[in-house]
């Protein structure tokens, strides 16, 4: 990636230009760096693929929390530890932070400069994954980018969603907790019912909006579907 050049994501009428990383330092797996924007930086952390095992290298995912950004996810920090098993599967993440928590255009372009990163560090399949307010920033994004092959909202909300329609016929998985009681899974049953194929609905009982109390099902859950739905990507 030329850090001198300009790049443009859109979203509607809106863009975003972004260029150059900086990279701050290494803890553990991930790289702690710093998208530059015209109108900021984007904090993430950035977990490059680490083996070769599916047979190939282009293969991402993009993590974006709700309404107050962070970069760790629901259900005591899931992201992390999700990225760390995917890289040794050959898939890469990054982990956003939003300039502007809670202004749901500016967070979509975020998420399409996090997948124009990607796509520049050679992932050209990537997945979406986001958490209540960030389901429907997963939701948006994934429904324009070129690049994204799949899209997980957990907890989602349905303002902001009126792209569901258009996500297929990318892979959906929308998750949530049967005890929500921040955002009903009516939300989900709603984005379900106005989505295309493929799609699925992944309830889980005596879970609320966190997920804290199905985190290790919900970790085996997504370590598994997102290869499986980047891979067959590569067939379609």
């Amino acid at each position: 990636m030329n850090a001198a050049e300009w790049r443009k994501v859109a979203f509607g009428t809106e863009t975003l230009h972004w260029r150059g990383v900086t990279k701050e330092s290494e803890s553990g797996q991930a790289l702690a760096q710093r998208l530059h924007t015209k109108r900021g930086d984007i904090i993430a952390r950035y977990h490059p693929a680490s083996v070769k095992v599916l047979g190939t290298r282009d293969l991402g995912v993009v993590w974006v929390g709700g309404a107050g950004g962070g970069l760790d996810g629901p259900a005591r920090g899931l992201y992390p530890e999700a990225c760390e098993r995917l890289q040794k599967r050959g898939v890469a993440g990054l982990r956003l932070h939003y300039r502007l928590p809670n202004e749901l255009t500016e967070c979509v372009l975020d998420t399409l400069v996090g997948i124009d990163f990607l796509a520049q560090e050679g992932a050209r399949s990537v997945a979406l994954v986001g958490h209540s307010f960030g389901g429907a920033v997963v939701i948006s994004a994934g429904a324009v980018s070129p690049h994204v092959r799949a899209i997980v909202p957990m907890s989602s909300q349905t303002y902001g969603t009126e792209l569901t329609s258009s996500v297929a016929p990318r892979p959906l998985l929308l998750i949530h907790g049967l005890d929500d009681d921040v955002l009903s899974p009516l939300c989900s049953r709603q984005l379900y019912a106005a989505a295309g194929e493929p799609k699925e609905l992944k309830l889980y009982p005596g879970a609320g909006h966190g997920l804290d109390e199905v985190r290790q099902e919900l970790l085996d859950l997504l370590v598994r579907w997102i290869p499986e739905q980047l891979v067959r990507s590569g067939s379609r």
